[in-house]
């Protein structure tokens, strides 16, 4: 998959997953990485960012498979930063949509 559309929309994707359910950095990884191949560091920035900006909260709950883990979780900020970033893709979506489905039309008028 091309790099650009990958780093442009991975915030959405990591605020998707954490929206149905709290995740810790690598649970994260591996859920994005079943589907879109990213580097194990491409999420943390993100994740940082997040909850620099206040849209992510964190804590701490112990692993039965060693240290406790550092858990990402929506904040109420996070939820209406998802939900415009969540409206502002199907829009865009939408719109790539309508020119794919117009081959072969040079101009882009109906």
């Amino acid at each position: 998959m091309n790099a650009q559309f990958k780093k442009g929309v991975l915030e959405l994707v990591v605020m998707s997953i954490i929206r149905n359910g709290d995740a810790y950095g690598y649970a994260l990884i591996k859920k994005i990485s079943d589907r879109i191949n990213i580097s194990e560091g491409t999420v943390y920035p993100i994740l940082r960012k997040l909850v620099k900006e206040g849209h992510l909260s964190t804590y701490f709950q112990e692993s039965h498979e060693g240290p406790a883990r550092k858990y990402y979780s929506l904040t109420d900020s996070g939820r209406d930063q998802y939900e415009r970033l969540a409206s502002e893709w199907e829009e865009f979506a939408a719109i790539v949509q309508f020119f794919i489905n117009k081959k072969g039309d040079s101009d882009g008028t109906q």
